[in-house]
Formats: structure tokens, sequence, C-alpha cells
């Protein structure tokens, strides 16, 4: 862990000594800048990129295992899919926090106390709980106190240790806030990217985080207390003007100098949307078109879910003329699963583009599958032949199509791809900064043929959400809801999602004000917004339940690990969290589970039935330094330690400790 730090560090103040130079002190070598001479402006902006890289890849691999996408990929298909839980998934989010986040808050927090710049030490102390407390909502126990020491070999603290340090810390960011800076201290604005060195936002970003760490104790008797959340809340984001997003972009060939990945890009697209293994899972899709049973297609649905173009037409030129656009369907792993059973778990295909007619035989044996196969291609329009078991279909050129003779795959093109393009990716020369949707090849570019429109939280454009406005309005909602008082509830309830649609709705008039291209990037029509406020998939006072808040909530959040931690303190869809009853209905294992080794329990109320925190890096914390985790938590290394549950998923003390022994 030592040597990784100084890797890393020296990574960044060279990277920093380039851009800044200028400003380092003319009596020391600015080609071998230290820890002690790199400018806190400098490292505070590394700082919020890297966390922003770090929270990205957390983000999307609970969203696999809350049912918001599904995962092609094999180690992430684990927790869309089978809930077999690779440890292919940990490593990476643990490494990012501890080399480029962890190894720098200390040296910065330092460095700006020498200097009379509180509010770099505040924003060190952010940095220090949002990343630390993503950790324990992973991993549970892990190197804390003794963590960004030095120590190649640090003993890992409990989880109740790390949550209490994590809780001061946001007290001190918020006192040193309050605070003035010293003359001559360095401006916040000079390294601050994400509020551009506006103090109120960070200082309302510090209420709001502890509002949402204060309702992770919502199963704890002696430290749930909805009073205090309240007041959390009511220092945090007022308003959408409140939220603290992470502008992205897309303006540049320039990569990371470690992963090789676009620098000034969204973390959420970097691990969802850059490749082409993610869909949009059905459970996720479900909430989205049918929410409460009402049939209602929610607004966000166009703007979340991807389309494709379909049944092609080019003019003589080669270009698209026109087309139909295919709005994917989210795949099934919870449910039936039809296509899964049939295919395997990983088994949804990539599409390719047709530059000629193409025809592909497909030799079908089971009549049943025969039938509906000839049925969907005669629906589709395609010219077809049938001889004996073998059906021959023709793509004309211009389709985007399965280059696969398994008819099994051929029906994938209902499942569009999440991946959007960026400059520094498409590997299309002429593929301009405002378009970013994404083609099959070149050859697809040049005709128009557009295979994903993308997703909105997902671009590499897209604002990173690191605390916003409605998710205050949904904790409020929650803590009434738990109070008894269901109309204050709902009044949170309703302004979660209006705020949520607003938020969306800004944004998406931004896009269209900058010209990209992309019609699920515009704003969505007003009246379809009022139709659906006003619809029976939105609840009220008189018949909201926990379920509603929690599902919208979920929508809103989308790629967010607040969805797996939220998911956890009501036990998934075990029902067994005071007199709410099932919050998340239908989320349960599939027909493709193979876990059995991972989650041990065998009914939804044993703990251990579910994915409650990931297992450690077993490089990292268990080969070499298993001596000091194995002491703490003895079974750290059992394969059934993904159902264990982390410190505030218990009801007390008692059974947290329990559970190490």
């Amino acid at each position: 862990m030592k040597n990784l730090k100084y890797f890393i560090l020296g990574c960044i103040l060279v990277l920093g000594s380039i851009s800044c130079k200028k400003w380092l002190d003319v009596n020391k070598d600015p080609d071998n800048p230290n820890n002690t001479s790199v400018l806190i402006q400098n490292r505070l902006p590394w700082i919020e990129h890297f966390y922003q890289y770090t929270s990205g890849i957390a983000n999307f691999r609970t969203s696999c295992q809350t049912g918001v996408y599904y995962s092609t990929n094999g180690s992430q298909n684990t927790f869309s899919t089978t809930w077999a839980a690779s440890t292919g998934n940990v490593t990476t989010p643990y490494q990012s926090f501890f080399i480029e986040v962890s190894s720098n808050i200390v040296d910065m927090y330092n460095s700006a106390q020498k200097q009379g710049a509180y509010y770099y030490m505040a924003a060190a102390d952010v940095f220090h709980a949002l990343g630390y407390m993503e950790m324990l909502d992973l991993y549970g126990e892990m190197p804390y106190t003794q963590a960004g020491t030095g120590n190649p070999s640090p003993k890992p603290d409990d989880g109740k240790t790390i949550f209490n340090g994590c809780m001061a810390k946001l007290n001190e960011a918020i006192y040193l806030f309050s605070k003035t800076q010293d003359p001559g201290a360095p401006s916040f604005a000079a390294g601050d990217m994400w509020n551009t060195g506006n103090v109120d936002k960070w200082t309302k970003l510090c209420w709001g985080l502890k509002a949402r760490y204060m309702l992770k104790l919502s199963k704890k008797a002696d430290l749930y207390n909805p009073d205090s959340i309240l007041y959390c809340l009511s220092k945090g984001p007022q308003s959408n003007a409140d939220n603290i997003l992470a502008p992205c972009y897309n303006t540049t060939t320039d990569v990371d100098y470690l992963y090789g990945d676009p620098i000034v890009t969204n973390g959420n697209w970097d691990y969802v949307a850059y490749g082409s293994n993610q869909r949009i899972a059905q459970y996720y899709y479900n909430l989205l078109t049918n929410m409460r049973g009402a049939g209602v297609v929610d607004p966000r649905m166009s703007k979340i879910v991807p389309a494709a173009m379909s049944n092609i037409q080019l003019d003589v030129n080669g270009r698209v003329v026109s087309y139909v656009w295919n709005r994917s369907v989210g795949v099934d792993s919870y449910g039936p699963s039809t296509r899964l059973v049939k295919g395997g778990p990983t088994s949804i295909a990539q599409v390719s583009y047709a530059v000629s007619s193409t025809t592909l035989k497909y030799t079908i044996s089971n009549p049943t599958d025969f039938a509906n196969f000839v049925a969907a291609v005669a629906a589709s329009g395609k010219t077809y032949s049938v001889s004996g078991t073998v059906v021959s279909v023709t793509y004309p050129a211009g389709s985007i199509y399965v280059n696969s003779t398994n008819y099994i795959l051929a029906g994938d093109t209902s499942y569009v791809n999440l991946r959007s393009s960026s400059l520094a990716t498409s590997g299309i020369t002429a593929q301009g900064p405002t378009d970013l949707n994404w083609y099959i090849n070149a050859s697809g570019f040049t005709a128009g043929a557009i295979a994903s429109t993308g997703s909105f939280q997902v671009r590499p454009v897209s604002d990173q959400e690191i605390l916003t406005y409605h998710e205050m309005c949904f904790i409020k909602a929650e803590v009434m809801m738990r109070k008894g008082n269901s109309g204050d509830a709902a009044t949170a309830y309703n302004l979660g999602i209006q705020s949520h649609i607003n938020m969306m709705q800004t944004k998406l008039a931004q896009w269209q004000a900058a010209g990209y291209n992309n019609p699920d990037m515009w704003p969505m029509s007003t009246a379809t917004i009022s139709a659906y406020l006003s619809s029976s998939a939105v609840a009220n006072a008189g018949n909201i339940t926990m379920a509603d808040i929690m599902l919208q909530k979920y929508i809103a959040m989308g790629c967010s690990i607040e969805n797996y931690n939220d998911m956890r303190r009501f036990n998934f869809s075990a029902g067994n969290v005071g007199s709410f009853g099932v919050v998340y209905p239908g989320y349960d294992r599939g027909p493709l589970f193979t876990g059995t080794a991972q989650l041990t329990g065998t009914s939804k109320t044993d703990p251990f039935y579910w994915m409650r925190r990931w297992s450690l890096p077993p490089v990292y914390e268990i080969q070499y330094n298993g001596v000091n985790t194995l002491a703490l938590n003895k079974h750290a290394a059992d394969p059934n330690i993904w159902g264990m549950p982390v410190w505030w998923d218990c009801a007390t003390d008692a059974e947290y400790y329990g559970y190490l022994k």
C-alpha cells in the first residue's frame, strides 16, 4: 500500500507541475515536486477527479446488484444475474480510492493548515468522509486509523469506528467552512472544480451528507434519530440550485495517465457506457413504464432508456433517409428470464452494421421456437424464406442486426446497449464533440445509423451527481413516513419527483441549446410531465406507502450506490422491516442464480440470503495483510462473506460483533 501511495502521488505531482509550474517556488525543482511543494489548489481538482472515478466504479457495480443495469461482462454479470459475486469486482474501487484519493487528502490537509487555507482543510475532510464511508458501505472493515500513514500493513478498523470517524470529519468541515481563510491563503475557487469556491454549497454538502449517513442507522433503535436527520436536512440543499454536481465534458482526447480513460468525462460513464457490455435491466425498466401498476410511461423513460435506429432505409448515396426508433426493453434476470435461460447469463449479443445486404440462415429444430421465430421475422417486414428447419433472413444494407446464425441471439437488437461516444473513444475522427451517439463503426457513422442514443446519467457530458436536492426530499419523505406523518411524507415525496424531473429538464435544455444532435438529449414534454404527476403512478397522502417513496427514489438515484444502501436497510424484498411490507417487490434471485457458496441463506429473512457487502480485495487485504484482517474479522476470507451485514446494517452492536467472531 505504501509503494502504491507514493507512485500515484508522484504522478499527481508531475501533472500538477506541468499545468501550473509557474506558481511553484523558483528555488525548488519543478520537475521533481514532492508532497510539500505541490500547490494545494493543484491537488484539489485531482482529488475531485479521482473521487469521481472511484465513485463511478462503485455506482456502476452496485447498480448491477440492485437491478438498474444488466452486464454481459463476466464479473459484473455475477452481480446482475447469477449472484455468484465474483471477486473480480472488488479491487478497483478499493485501489482507486486508497491510491488516488486517500493518499492525497492527508497531505492536502497538512499543507493547507500551514497556510491557514481552512476551506482546503475542510474539503479534505469532506473527501475523507465521502471516500471512507463508501469503503465502509462496500467492505465493512478495512484500514482506517492507520491508513495513509505509510504503514505497509495497516490494521483494519471496525465499521462503527469508521462511521463515527467520517461523521467527525464532516463536523470539523462545517466548522472550518465557517471560518475566514488567512490572508495570503490560496483562493478556494482556484482549485475547486465542483462548486467554483462556493463555500455555502460545500457547507450544505456537509449537512446533506450527514443526513444521508444518519439515515443508514434506521435499523438501530438506540441511534436512529429522525429529528436530527430533519435538522440536517434543514441545513442542507434547499432547492436544485444547491445541487452539488461535478461538471463533465467532451472537449479533449486527453486520457488519464494511469487508466487511459478520458480525463474530463463523467465517472459513471467511464464504467457504464464507455463500452458495449451494459443494458438497462428489466427491474428498472418496469418502474419507468409501469410504476404502481398504473401502466403509465414515465416521461423520464425516453431520456434514461436508450434507443437505436431500426427499419433503416438508405438513399443512393448510402445515407439514412428513413428509420424507426427502437427503444430498448429491459433485460430480465429476476423474473422468468426466458431469453437468458435459453442462451446463458452473459449471452446478450453485440450488434453489427450491414454495409451490404446480408442473408443469414438459422436452423431451428424446436417447433415452438421455429413458429415464433418465423412469426417475428414476418412481423418485422424482412425478406425471408423457409426450407425444412432452416429459416433464411435477409438484412438489407443499413441494418443494425446480430451477425450470428444462432436464432436465440437474433432478437437481441431489442436490448440497446448504453454506450455513448466521446472524442477520445469513438475511433471516428469525423464525429464531432456534440455527437455523442454510438455508431457501430465508421460505415455506420457515414450512413448516419445510430446504434445507441445513450442514457441521461451516463453520458461523458452528464453531470456527476454528488448530492442532490431530490435525494434530500426522498430522505425527508422516508423520515416522515417512519414518524407516521403520511401527509408530510407525501409532500416531500412529490417534491422529490418534481425536483428530479426539473433537474433533468434543466440539463436537457442546456444540451439542446449547446447543439447536441440527439433528441434523447432534448427536454421532455411539459404536457407529458403534468399527465404523469397527476396519474395513479404517483401516490398521494391517502395511499402513499414506503414502497412508493423508495421506488421513486430508486428511479431518481439511478446509477448510485445509495440504492444499494437503501435496499439493505429494508432487507431487499424480505418485507420484515417494521410494518412497511415489501419495499422492493419483484427483486429476488432469478432462475440463473448460482451463488450458493457466496449466499448461504435459505430464506429471505436470513441476512445471508442477500449480497450485503463485498469481499475485501484478495491480494491487498487477504494475501498481504491477512494477519491483521483476520484478527478483526475471522470470516473475512470465507466464501459467504458477501452475506455478512456491515455495521450500520445491524440492529445492535452485539449482532455486528457476533458476525466477526
